[in-house]
This record gives structure tokens, C-alpha cells and sequence, in this order.
């Protein structure tokens, strides 16, 4: 209803001027459009101008009415415009034109619509802005499409706990709490799996990490503590020697020099200086001439 004002002024409006528009009702007598004309031709004392509806969609006629109120926000006139969209089958494109109302402000009317009629309906009355209303539906519909994911993602990987959540034995979180512990254990014991295989290729004879958490010994983490020591171990042995290798590739003409010397002097002072180690791999390596 207009303001007590505005309908005052609606009134002398009428007394002066005539009702232009007739107040609306159905084959039944129900009034379908032309509340505040009734009640300002009542305070004119102005016998009121009736016609009646003989369409076959009178909430399409009365949503498309309200659309031309003067007092009703541009965020009413959209939410209006998609309600009546939904029961007359016109597109959202042409109501949009037709009104003069923008097809982002429109959209945003049709996706509360859709999600959430309580809220349209405080959109409708003025209750409630639209663009706050859209954010409402908005946040909604993420937290809706981010339990949705979890739940897959549990139905994909662990039916058991989503089965759980059916039965209302855990909640979505909770689930997931415990996929994501099934999921690192998991982890863990792949890659210790692959350390102790790595020991055994290797010919280390020490028990395998598997066994130790098998038989209660030690956790899968501290399985996978020791298996990052081992990995670190190899990979700074490997180094070394690779280095070691790379420094008598780098000083093998020196090797060869003193093998093509045999019994000399300069290769006897050669062997003289060295420390037993070393004497014995020149020994070892000559041999091989």
C-alpha cells in the first residue's frame, strides 16, 4: 500500500481528475490489481470504476502491474519482473527491455528466485535489498558446492565414511578429518615401502622399516623420519664417491705417467712419499697395465 500521504494525494487526485486506470477483478469478484485505487476512491467518496480479468494467468498480471509502482525500488521492480517470468514463459531478455531494467540487475532477481524463494518474496516486499540478498544466495550456493565436493571426494575415495555421514555417525568434517588420516598414513607408508625396497636393492641387511611398524616397534612416522635419514645418507655417499671418481679421472694421466716408469727411480720416490693406502691402490692400479 502507498503511504497515507500518497494515498491522500491519490485521492484528491481521483476527485479531481477521474480515475483513470479501472481497479482489476476476477470472474469471482477477488480483487486482482487496484488496492490503492479502491481505498483512495473510499476517501474521495468516488464510486469506483471496475473491469474484469478474462486472461487465463492473473499472477502474471498482477507481478507485471506492480513492475510500474512509483515508489518500489529498481531491485523491486527486477525481483517483480523475474517473478512474473517464471509463471508467463517470456524471456528474461525482453522483460529486462521492456521494463528498462538491466539484464545484470534482472539475472541476479532470477538467481535468488531460484535458490531462494523466502528471500525473493523480502526482496519483493522491500524487506530486503536485492544486491544483499544475491550475496546471501551467493555465499550459499559456495558453501553448498564445497560440502558437495567433499562429500564426493569421500564417496570416491572412502565409501565407508561417506556411508557414515548417511547414517549420521560423523559429520562431513569429521569424514573428512579421517580421509585425510587414512590418505597421509597412506603416504607415508608408500614411501617407506620404497625406501626399504631401495636397501634391499642396494644389499643393506638391516630389517625393513615395513617390518619394524608391523610389529609395533615404531610408528609410520617415525618409520618415514628414518627412511628421510637413510635417503639423505645415500644420497651424500653417492656424492662423495662420484667426486672421488671425478678426481682420479681428472689426475688419471698421472696414474699412467707413473705406470710407464716400472722400477725407475723417479717412480720409486713417487711410492716412497705416499702412506701405505695409497702405495697399495698405485700397486693395484699399475698392475693392471
Amino acid at each position: 500500500m502507498l503511504s497515507q500521504d500518497e494515498l491522500l494525494d491519490l485521492a484528491e487526485s481521483i476527485k479531481a481528475e477521474g480515475q483513470h486506470r479501472p481497479i482489476v477483478l476476477d470472474s469471482d469478484g477477488v480483487l486482482l490489481d487496484g488496492r490503492n485505487r479502491r481505498a483512495a476512491c473510499k476517501i474521495a467518496r468516488v464510486e469506483p470504476r471496475f473491469t474484469t480479468y478474462t486472461g487465463n494467468n492473473p499472477t502474471a498480471l498482477i507481478l507485471s502491474n506492480n513492475v510500474f509502482r512509483r515508489h518500489i525500488s529498481k531491485g523491486q521492480q527486477a525481483m517483480i519482473t523475474a517473478m512474473a517470468c517464471s509463471v508467463s514463459g517470456h524471456s528474461l531478455r525482453d522483460l529486462a527491455k521492456l521494463h528498462g531494467l538491466s539484464r545484470s540487475r534482472l539475472s541476479a532477481a532470477n538467481v535468488v528466485l531460484k535458490y531462494s524463494r523466502e528471500l525473493a518474496e523480502q526482496v519483493r516486499i522491500g524487506a530486503l535489498s536485492l544486491d544483499n540478498a544475491y550475496n546471501t544466495v551467493s555465499e550459499g550456493k559456495a558453501r553448498a558446492a564445497a560440502l558437495q565436493e567433499k562429500y564426493d571426494r569421500l564417496r570416491e575415495h572412502a565409501p565407508d565414511l561417506a556411508d557414515q555421514i548417511t547414517e549420521d555417525q560423523l559429520t562431513v568434517d569429521e569424514a573428512i578429518h579421517a580421509l585425510n588420516e587414512r590418505q597421509e598414513e597412506e603416504r607415508l607408508r608408500r614411501h617407506v615401502q620404497d625406501t626399504d625396497d631401495l636397501r634391499l636393492a642396494d644389499g643393506d641387511t638391516h630389517p625393513p622399516l615395513t617390518q619394524l611398524v608391523e610389529q609395533g616397534d615404531i610408528t609410520w612416522q617415525q618409520a618415514h623420519e628414518r627412511a628421510e635419514e637413510i635417503r639423505a645418507h645415500r644420497h651424500d655417499a653417492i656424492r662423495r664417491i662420484q667426486q672421488a671418481v671425478e678426481d682420479i679421472t681428472a689426475n688419471w694421466p698421472a696414474v699412467q705417467d707413473l705406470a710407464a716408469r716400472p722400477g725407475t727411480r723417479y717412480a720409486q720416490e713417487v711410492i716412497d712419499g705416499l702412506p701405505a693406502e695409497a702405495r697399495a691402490l698405485v700397486k693395484e692400479l699399475t698392475s693392471h697395465r
